[in-house]
């Protein structure tokens, strides 16, 4: 199947969008065992979207882009929904060693 380069951008764009909504609504699952399982958490996405601003000369600040994933600002996320990483967790973070 081919796409067009405007269609494909449509998509990821929307598969981004989906992304971000469903860890909006997933508050239960912290950004520890994301990076754990998957190598990326919502810091991640929201650092992602601000290099992608800052390479088109948009002014995006990192709270502005960690409040386009989060929903909220980053620090209200956190008080409500971060929890406290267990040891376990840690140590696979830092044998992960993912650089984050």
């Amino acid at each position: 199947m081919t796409i067009d380069d405007k269609t494909r951008t449509e998509l990821e764009a929307a598969v981004f969008r989906r992304l971000v909504e469903h860890l909006r609504s997933r508050t239960d699952v912290q950004n520890i065992e994301l990076m754990n399982l998957a190598g990326f958490c919502r810091n991640c996405l929201s650092n992602w979207l601000k290099e992608a601003a800052d390479a088109k000369g948009i002014g995006l600040s990192k709270d502005e882009s960690r409040e386009a994933v989060y929903g909220m600002p980053y620090e209200t996320w956190k008080a409500t929904y971060q929890g406290s990483a267990s040891a376990e967790q840690l140590a696979a973070m830092k044998k992960a060693s993912s650089g984050h």
